[in-house]
């Protein structure tokens, strides 16, 4: 898979210092991926929660922190909308947050 935003992670990484290496290994596995669908992508992350067609939550670094990404499977793009700890996750709109530029 391609993952779209690779430097919008590593910004997260930096603001979350303790979820570097679960980002970077998260990325990793990414990439090495080559989902068809939601269910191949569960079969290798069964935490993960599919919130629609494209909606994908990933617990990171033990559930402490969620990675919202959209994947257009026939593509074989992940994008990267969304990272923060488990209490922030609470907070927003899971079906309707949509990406953050950061700088």
């Amino acid at each position: 898979m391609c993952v779209i935003a690779v430097k919008t992670l590593k910004e997260y990484a930096k603001e979350f210092h303790q979820a570097e290496q679960a980002l970077y290994s998260w990325h990793d596995e990414a990439v090495a991926a080559d989902w068809n669908n939601a269910a191949e992508l569960k079969a290798q992350y069964k935490n993960a929660s599919i919130i629609n067609s494209k909606r994908v939550v990933f617990n990171i670094h033990g559930n402490s922190y969620r990675l919202i990404v959209d994947i257009e499977y026939r593509l074989k793009i992940v994008f990267v909308v969304w990272f923060g700890t488990h209490k922030q996750y609470d907070n927003i709109g899971v079906k309707t947050i949509s990406y953050v530029k950061t700088n």
